[in-house]
C-alpha cells in the first residue's frame, strides 16, 4: 500500500495534483488507515497515470472521466473530437503569434502592405518623419472605413509623389514644424501649392485632385488627426482658402475669401 505521497512519485504528479484528481471526482479517495492516512494500492497508481497520461496530452479535466470510461470505439471518437479541438486552438495561437509579429513591426499593425510602402517611400524620400507620421494615421482610419478602396488610393498617391514638386511640398511643410505659425515659408508654399492643385485640377480634372468619398465626420477625425501632428497644416489650410481651396484630407475649390496675402 502506498502514501499520497509514494503514489504521486510513482505516477509524476505532485501530492496537490492528486487531491486536486481527488475534489474532482477523477480519481476515488481511499479508505484511511487506522492511523488516519490514506493508502493507495496498485489499481489507484495505474488510474492515476491514465489520467496524468490524458492530462498532459491535452484533455480537458472535464473530459478526462468520459474517457477513463469508454470501451474502445468512444475512446477513439473522443481522441478525434479532441485532436481536433487542439488543431484548432493551434492555428488560433499561430494567429496570434502573426498578429504579435506585427506589433513589432510598426506601421503593419492596421495597414495593409502597399501603405506600409507607400510610407516607407515617403521616408525614403526625405518626407519629415512627423509628416508620414501624420499620413500613417488618416491611413489607418482610411483602411479601415474602405479596405476595398485601398488599392485604388495608394496608386494615385503613388503616382502623385512622383512628382517631385508635391515631394518639395511635404518637405517644406516638414521644415516649419519646428517654426512659429507665422512662418513666412507658409505664405510662399500656400501660393505655390494652390497654383500647383489648380494647375492639377485643370489638366486632370478635380477629380484627380480629390476623389475621395468620405463622410464628413471622418474628414474631420482625420484633419484633427492631422493637425495634431502637423499644427503648421492649420494655418496653411487658412491660407490656401483665400487662394480657392479648402480642405487637408479632401481638398474642395472654393471661392477666394480674400486676396492673398
Amino acid at each position: 500500500m502506498l502514501t499520497i505521497g509514494e503514489l504521486a512519485s510513482y505516477a509524476g504528479v505532485t501530492v496537490r495534483a492528486v487531491r486536486h484528481y481527488h475534489a474532482k471526482g477523477l480519481l476515488p479517495e481511499p479508505e484511511r488507515d487506522h492511523s488516519g492516512y490514506r493508502r493507495y494500492d496498485a489499481g489507484a497508481a495505474i488510474e492515476l497515470i491514465k489520467i496524468r497520461t490524458l492530462a498532459q496530452a491535452g484533455v480537458p479535466l472535464a473530459r478526462v472521466r468520459e474517457l477513463l470510461q469508454a470501451d474502445e470505439e468512444e475512446f477513439a471518437a473522443a481522441v478525434a473530437d479532441i485532436d481536433e479541438r487542439l488543431r484548432a486552438e493551434i492555428r488560433q495561437r499561430q494567429c496570434h503569434r502573426k498578429q504579435i509579429a506585427r506589433l513589432a513591426a510598426g506601421d503593419q499593425l492596421a495597414l495593409p502592405p502597399e501603405v506600409v510602402e507607400y510610407l516607407d517611400r515617403l521616408r525614403a524620400l526625405g518626407v519629415d518623419e512627423r509628416m508620414v507620421h501624420a499620413e500613417r494615421d488618416g491611413w489607418i482610419l482610411l483602411a479601415a472605413h474602405s479596405p476595398e478602396r485601398v488599392t485604388e488610393w495608394i496608386a494615385r498617391k503613388r503616382e502623385q509623389i512622383a512628382d517631385p514638386q508635391l515631394i518639395d511640398f511635404y518637405r517644406t511643410i516638414g521644415q516649419a514644424l519646428d517654426q512659429p505659425p507665422d512662418d513666412p515659408r507658409l505664405v510662399e508654399l500656400a501660393d505655390e501649392l494652390a497654383a500647383y492643385i489648380t494647375r492639377m485640377a485643370e489638366e486632370q480634372g478635380e477629380d484627380y485632385v480629390d476623389d475621395a468619398d468620405i463622410e464628413p465626420p471622418l474628414v474631420k477625425l482625420m484633419d484633427t488627426l492631422a493637425f495634431d501632428t502637423v499644427p503648421p497644416g492649420r494655418q496653411l489650410i487658412k491660407l490656401l482658402k483665400k487662394r480657392g481651396w479648402t480642405g487637408w484630407t479632401k481638398l474642395e475649390r472654393v471661392a477666394p475669401r480674400d486676396p492673398p496675402s
